[in-house]
């Protein structure tokens, strides 16, 4: 089997790519580890796994099996490659058939590749073009008279043969040899890319310029962020201290102002208590039968002497009411002071 056949046998019949991290399933077809994971999640709903490969159908998902060898083969394939493809890729001398000998140069009339030796004794003559390998050969010849390209066409920006020159349609048009063309344009690139280097330069300056006075701006917005949050925060702080100073002064004016009701309301309600006791006193003897039993009973002077603490304790009450203009008492804050910065 050719290498290119056996290259073949490692790639993933799912990604069509080289192995990557390979497994094995029962019936002995490899994967991409990845890929078959992703087969077998498609598969999950309907309750069957099945081979891509050979359709081998399972009740149960399949177990994957690392395949170190295969894995092995491909890393030494992938770390020989790039020298391969240096071999491939590189031109060797024409004239040295024995054994390869990598080429420096190529000759456009001969079609030959030199190396160095070959180089020094080809011929020097005018007629022998050399150039370089990378060139390809026939890039380097006319395409209608199979001669080598020597000048170029200003009007038509076409590289001409001495063919197309003396018999071509371009035998009116301003034409220039290979050589100067190349040296025009190249001083015309190279202009062009002076200028483009120093807008860029240009460009750079007005981005640096722009960063700092964006970061310029920033540092300045964080600063005064800062300044604005800590004076909220004393702000905050004060409002605080100033609520509770208010709550404070609202207790204690108020425990001020309700002590001598608290002080009344103490003795009315201990007057209360005689009174009822005397009306419940009175209800009983006045529902008394007996004269004698009676008049015993009421012969009592204090049983209806009450308009002396009435007085007195009406005067109290209205002296108490009466006070901050009828209101009860008055709600003056006004002897509260604060500031806030």
């Amino acid at each position: 089997m050719a290498f290119s056949d056996a290259r073949k046998e490692l790639d993933c019949s799912i990604c069509l790519n080289i192995y990557t991290n390979p497994v094995t399933l029962r019936c002995g077809h490899n994967f991409c580890r990845d890929c078959i994971e992703g087969v077998l999640d498609t598969q999950r709903d309907s309750g069957v796994y099945c081979c891509p490969e050979c359709r081998e159908e399972s009740q149960e998902r399949p177990e994957l099996i690392r395949n170190i060898t295969l894995r092995n083969i491909i890393e030494r394939l992938q770390s020989t490659k790039p020298e391969e493809e240096e071999k491939e890729s590189q031109i060797f001398c024409t004239y040295c058939i024995h054994s390869p000998v990598p080429a420096v140069k190529s000759c456009l009339l001969c079609e030959a590749s030199l190396c160095d030796d070959h180089l020094r004794i080809h011929s020097k003559s005018p007629q022998h073009v050399l150039s370089d390998l990378t060139t390809p050969q026939k890039n380097r010849k006319c395409s209608v008279h199979e001669n080598i390209l020597e000048y170029y066409c200003t009007e038509d920006s076409a590289c001409l043969c001495g063919s197309c020159r003396l018999h071509g349609d371009h035998q009116e048009h301003q034409v220039e040899a290979l050589e100067e063309a190349s040296e025009k344009r190249k001083e015309n690139l190279t202009n062009a890319l002076q200028e483009l280097l120093k807008k860029k330069k240009e460009l750079e300056e007005s981005v640096e310029i722009l960063q700092k006075y964006k970061r310029k701006v920033q540092d300045g917005a964080d600063e005064v962020t800062k300044r604005v949050t800590a004076i909220f925060r004393d702000i905050r702080r004060q409002v605080d201290i100033l609520e509770r100073r208010v709550l404070n002064t609202i207790s204690r004016q108020a425990e001020k102002v309700s002590f001598p009701a608290s002080d009344l309301l103490q003795d009315l309600e201990i007057k209360k208590d005689d009174l009822s006791r005397k009306i419940c006193h009175i209800e009983k003897i006045c529902n008394m039968t007996d004269p004698l039993t009676f008049l015993q009973e009421s012969d009592t002077g204090d049983l209806c002497d009450t308009e002396d603490e009435d007085e007195e304790d009406k005067e109290r009450r209205n002296k108490l009411l009466h006070c901050g203009g009828g209101t009860g008492c008055d709600w003056n804050l006004t002897h509260i002071t604060y500031r806030i910065v």
